[in-house]
């Protein structure tokens, strides 16, 4: 028979919380928990609850690990709006998409970068504005907002030639990261991506290695990043890049790799293979290969760029050059986050990898 020890509970349960503890968790049920409650439930003094909230500088463990638990307790979370007042923070992250509102919905690569700049910025309990630049008035519209200090820092997605909203950013002295490698040469913005080039020569390398004679391109240079992938297929063919063999489309679109590719097939018909600069210029093509009776590969291979899901969904499944965009997204997060701390930080360029499949 097992006999209870004196002065020791018997049950297998936690110990009663102090009386005081279950009065401050209480009160906090009744009107929302506060920073007074969670420093009474957690035994520290309001000082080691504000520090910790503010980072956890000069907390011990053991009450920064009270302070945590006391906060699960009540049901505690941070006043945003007070914590801004004292950092001056917002603590919101602009996610600016210089497209129309369908490019969001058209174009795979927006959704993995919007989803994972999302997740990482989640991370660090952050919060993302998406913001869409497709007029003047909306460009307008967003540097009101940026400027009335609404996010600390603005991820420049698919950003144009030309475009004035990087140097009316640069003006307002708002951090910012450019997803892309910036077009004009003398632009000093912070950026991530791909190595674009390198990827360019790399699917350019493979179709000439599979015998192809007569390579085409569907260009989109005023694109960020669509100069480096022209100019990766330029090195490796040299002068047989000749200009009937390139055409430049008016964004990354399907509609436009159609419309480039029956330009090209009505400037070079003899041309065995066409180099994409995106998937979905290249499913574009493929669209307008087969109205044209052209089989693929047999009679033109057909390289893309992305490795996005509708490389693997297209008839023929594309070959084509795949971007960690998940990294680029998280590389595009981390490099902002240390620019909104003062820091400075260079570009960060990411490898790239052929992946083949039926259409080349």
């Amino acid at each position: 028979m097992i006999r209870p020890v004196a002065g020791r509970p018997t049950s297998t349960t936690e110990p009663a919380a102090h009386p005081k503890s279950r009065g401050a968790a209480r009160r906090a049920m009744r009107r929302g928990p506060t920073i007074d409650d969670v420093a009474e439930l957690a035994g520290v003094s309001r000082g080691t609850v504000s520090r910790v909230l503010n980072g956890g500088h000069y907390v011990s463990a053991a009450s920064l690990e009270a302070v945590q638990q006391a906060m699960t307790k009540t049901g505690y979370t941070v006043n945003q709006s007070a914590r801004s007042l004292v950092t001056k923070r917002s603590n919101a992250i602009g996610f600016v998409l210089s497209e129309p509102q369908e490019r969001l919905f058209e174009d795979p690569n927006f959704s993995v970068l919007l989803r994972s700049c999302t997740q990482a910025l989640a991370e660090q309990d952050i919060s993302l504005v998406l913001m869409l630049e497709a007029s003047d008035a909306e460009r307008d519209r967003i540097l009101r907002y940026v400027r009335g200090e609404h996010v600390d820092g603005v991820l420049l997605i698919s950003s144009h030639s030309g475009d004035p909203l990087i140097s009316e950013l640069a003006q307002a002295g708002v951090p910012a990261v450019a997803c892309g490698k910036p077009l004009a040469p003398d632009d000093i913005l912070p950026y991530v991506a791909a190595d674009d080039r390198e990827g360019a020569r790399q699917m350019t390398r493979y179709l000439v290695e599979q015998g192809h004679k007569r390579i085409g391109m569907i260009s989109a240079p005023q694109i960020a990043g669509g100069q480096e992938r022209l100019q990766g297929y330029q090195d490796v063919l040299g002068r047989k890049a000749l200009k009937r063999l390139v055409v430049s489309a008016t964004d990354y679109s399907q509609e436009a790799g159609r419309s480039a590719m029956e330009q090209l097939l009505k400037a070079s018909p003899d041309l065995d293979a066409v180099f994409a600069a995106s998937d979905l210029l290249a499913s574009g093509a493929l669209v307008e290969l087969r109205r044209a009776g052209r089989r693929v590969p047999e009679d033109v291979a057909v390289g893309g760029f992305d490795d996005s899901r509708i490389a693997r969904e297209s008839d023929p499944p594309l070959t084509t050059i795949r971007q960690p965009l998940e990294l680029v997204a998280r590389e595009m997060v981390d490099l902002l986050l240390r620019l909104v701390e003062g820091e400075d930080e260079g570009p960060r360029i990411l490898p790239t990898e052929l992946v083949i499949r039926t259409t080349a």
